[in-house]
């Protein structure tokens, strides 16, 4: 079993990392936040897991020893597969999934895709009393999935050279006018970073400028 890998980071692409280790590039399935938050050239390590399927090896990485356990969880409930598992780690924290759980609330892994009403019941019955909620977090619901969703778009901006303040003013701006137009929870990490992208790209050159792009 391969529980972690560390190295300079050959290629983010999608939501695959190669890692170099050794001499050898270990392709990692990561959420998309993950591998757009990697630099090329820098280091960096992840908890990983290894799915044996009879045609394939895929290795997944996280960032956090508690995101690998979750992941762990959520592909041993039936219906639940490792893409499924990553979409929910992609815009909800472990302990936002924890909270969930601990209420009941199946409405918020509903909005994953590939996780329909029957699967989001089974996650909620299934994980019942093998996740610790941390009392600091918000509590589960469209708030929290939505800060979940422009924490992991601010985190990927910065991966690609903005500066925290632009990213953290892009995120803000987008998600204070997301009811207008379009609901950021429903859309997710993907459908926001291509707004904020799209918000900053005229810009860019301007914030490299006066620092504000790195």
């Amino acid at each position: 079993m391969i529980s972690s890998v560390r190295g300079p980071v050959l290629s983010a692409l999608g939501s695959t990392v190669v890692i170099e280790v050794g001499g050898v590039g270990l392709a990692v399935q990561v959420t998309p936040p993950t591998a757009l938050a990697a630099r090329v050239g820098t280091e960096t390590r992840l908890s990983t897991t290894l799915i044996v399927r009879e045609d394939s090896l895929t290795l997944y990485g996280f960032p956090s020893a508690d995101e690998l356990a979750v992941f762990e969880l959520l592909v041993g409930v039936t219906g639940v597969g490792p893409k499924s598992a990553l979409g929910v780690l992609a815009v909800l924290s472990p302990n936002q999934i924890a909270q969930a759980v601990s209420a009941e609330d199946d409405s918020v892994f509903r909005k994953v895709s590939g996780i329909g009403p029957k699967t989001a019941k089974l996650i909620v019955l299934s994980l019942a009393g093998k996740l610790v909620v941390t009392a600091a977090s918000p509590a589960p619901g469209r708030p929290s999935a939505t800060a979940a969703v422009g924490t992991s778009v601010q985190t990927a901006l910065i991966g690609l050279g903005w500066s925290e303040k632009v990213a953290a003013q892009a995120v803000e701006e987008i998600l204070a006018g997301s009811s207008a137009e379009f609901d950021a929870e429903e859309a997710g990490v993907a459908a926001v970073l291509r707004l904020a992208l799209a918000r900053l790209g005229p810009a860019q050159h301007a914030g490299a400028a006066d620092g504000s792009h790195r």
